[in-house]
């Protein structure tokens, strides 16, 4: 019987051993570039870092518009389904009573005999009773037809309702399965943003304003640009056409220094489109969801016409809305570096505007 031997190893000279130098050190340069204390990338700028957060935080807003549009359709879906739910219990408990008194008929019938009406008439010992009672006895079996036939309404009217739930159901589904994809998405370009922001000095995002910013810092940065633009407006210092625009104004004032949270609506936080519907609410007037419908919900002016209380979009997508408060200004939203603030509006690519009050 042939002994096992342990083959024997080879040593790595001449070009094998190059070629696992060159693996190891490529292996090493991928693991170390992105934090910046490899060489295999090229260290980004403050400025290249501004520019890539920048487009994070608009592809990001982008996608919370989606979000915000199927959470909209999602929760309307899941109202129709519960009413539908709700009415189809309503007419199930119709539908009992109606058959509880079917059979209390029925068994009234058994128990009589089911005996021919010539017979009974025969056997009576008051006809004149008798007929009294076989007249009334047809009206009852009229009365019992109309039941049968409400009953059987019903069950069409039950199934009718279950098929509608059916289709509200996968609907429902449906729009859930594009809420977790627009948040995978959302939080995927929020979570890059952070970690090229990490890649900072301090004094380096303290130079890029609030974008590079977070939490306190962010809001001091804040501040700081609010300061840059000048003496902050107060509520009603420019005249706004009327109370209800005017409303909308102070409501969006109150919130100024608010978190930026993608999806929310209020009262402690908002994203862009969140902050115009609440601050309208506030004022009598429903919007809806997302930009891309808030600005067909009034008529359309130019951007020469501006008046207090008109909203403002900005992108080509027109993923992005605030509300104008004169002097070239408004109060928006921006994005999670920083808060509910008072803006120019030359600050973004303008794309329209909409008065709606």
């Amino acid at each position: 019987m042939a002994a096992h031997r342990k083959p024997r190893q080879r040593s790595l000279g001449g070009n094998t051993a190059r070629t696992a130098a060159t693996i190891a050190l490529a292996g090493a340069a991928t693991a170390t570039g992105f934090d910046g204390t490899g060489h295999a990338d090229p260290q980004l700028s403050p400025a290249q870092v501004k520019a890539k957060v920048d487009k994070l935080y608009e592809e990001a807003e982008v996608a919370t518009q989606k979000y915000d549009g199927a959470k909209d359709k999602a929760d309307k879906a899941e109202q129709r389904l519960n009413a539908l739910r709700d009415e189809a219990a309503r007419k199930e408990d119709r539908l009992n009573t109606a058959r509880d008194a079917l059979g209390s008929i029925a068994a009234a019938q058994y128990r009589s005999g089911g005996l021919d009406p010539a017979l009974q008439l025969a056997l009576s010992d008051d006809p004149d009773r008798y007929l009294e009672g076989a007249a009334f006895a047809e009206r009852a079996g009229s009365r019992q037809a109309g039941a049968v036939a409400r009953v059987r309404k019903q069950l069409r009217e039950i199934e009718q309702l279950r098929g509608a739930a059916h289709v509200e159901l996968a609907s429902l589904k449906s729009r859930q399965a594009e809420l977790k994809r627009a948040k995978k998405t959302i939080t995927g370009k929020l979570d890059t943003a952070r970690q090229l922001l990490s890649r900072l000095t301090d004094e380096q995002r303290a130079q890029l304003g609030d974008l590079g910013a977070a939490g306190g810092a962010g809001q001091r940065a804040s501040r700081s640009a609010a300061r840059d633009l000048g003496p902050m407006p107060s509520p009603g210092s420019v005249a706004a056409p009327n109370s209800r625009a005017a409303e909308a104004i102070a409501y969006a004032y109150g919130k100024l220094g608010s978190p930026y949270v993608w999806g929310a609506t209020g009262p402690d936080a908002f994203d862009c489109s969140g902050l115009a519907q609440a601050a309208y609410r506030a004022a009598g007037i429903s919007l809806p969801r997302t930009t891309y419908a808030q600005i067909n919900a009034g008529r359309r002016v130019s951007r020469s016409e501006l008046r207090p209380g008109d909203l403002v979009f900005f992108y080509s997508g027109i993923s992005h809305v605030g509300i104008y408060v004169g002097n070239g200004q408004m109060i928006h939203a921006p994005n999670p570096s920083a808060p509910v603030r008072l803006a120019p509006v030359d600050e973004m690519p303008f794309a329209g505007a909409t008065r709606v009050a």
